[in-house]
């Protein structure tokens, strides 16, 4: 607590205090009401089709997230949608050296950044990837589910095909286009099919990054879990020739070593 005691005059005293005390009341009711913030966009835009066709330039401005003015290279002059848009575009379209920049922007912006950047968009190709598998070990005469994963190709567009034997399959389903975080896509290809020794199946996929279709073939007899247990077949077999050859070894070696050397009587020997 704070005590004020006036001196010798008191009622001017008191009067100076309350004029201090109103100064840094409105202080104080000022800083909790900050006036209004006031927020200016503008938005630069180039639209186009493919191969650079048809291009447009639009400038749009903003007062607040509102739109009150824009410029669009196709009318080629400003267009107020507020009324203090209607009264700056107004402004805006008697500046001849400003309308001249305004105008040639869908040159000197939009066109030069497309033809920049072109290499790295538009132009740009990435070869898919593709791999085959089954969801679960195959099984001959039943019903199996073969996935054809492409993965990480660029620009969006590309076509899968499932093959048996050469013909294309039709009862394909194709799980929904995914993006990447490096500007690449995937999308899954899964084909339910009766497996039967000696066919094959191919996935085969087309895309413009690709000179020729992309074909990836599949057999029962040569899936990954067959050709592992082949492989674990074939190296029991080794181990097992390995075992019986150097069991075979040893057995001959001690089979020597126990052979006596047998001296026969000298019957010549006189008494």
């Amino acid at each position: 607590m704070v005590s004020i005691r006036a001196p010798g005059a008191g009622g001017c005293s008191l009067g100076v205090l309350i004029m201090i005390l109103t100064v840094l009341r409105t202080h104080l009711t000022h800083c909790g009401n900050p006036p209004a913030v006031f927020l200016h966009q503008a938005k630069a835009e180039c639209h186009f089709r493919a191969g650079g066709q048809g291009m447009r330039y639009l400038e749009r401005h903003f007062i607040n997230r509102e739109e009150y003015a824009y410029f669009d290279s196709d009318i080629g002059h400003f267009v107020g949608r507020t009324e203090l848009g209607v009264a700056q575009a107004d402004y805006w379209n008697n500046d001849t050296a400003y309308m001249e920049l305004t105008r040639a922007a869908v040159e000197t912006f939009c066109r030069h950044n497309y033809e920049t950047h072109k290499p790295f968009t538009e132009q740009r190709r990435v070869p898919p990837k593709v791999k085959i598998t089954p969801t679960r070990s195959p099984s001959l005469e039943h019903q199996n589910l073969l996935v054809c994963m492409v993965s990480g190709f660029f620009p969006s567009e590309i076509q899968v095909k499932w093959l048996r034997n050469g013909v294309e399959e039709s009862r394909v389903v194709y799980a929904q286009l995914l993006q990447n975080g490096d500007w690449t896509y995937q999308v899954d290809a899964i084909l339910e099919t009766v497996l039967e020794h000696r066919d094959t199946y191919t996935c085969e996929v087309e895309h413009s990054s690709l000179q020729q279709p992309l074909r990836v073939n599949w057999e029962p007899e040569t899936s990954e879990s067959a050709r592992s247990k082949l492989l674990t077949g074939i190296m029991g077999f080794v181990l097992g020739v390995v075992f019986i050859i150097v069991g075979l070894i040893i057995y001959l070696k001690n089979k020597k070593g126990r052979t006596e050397l047998r001296i026969p009587p000298n019957e010549g020997l006189l008494s």
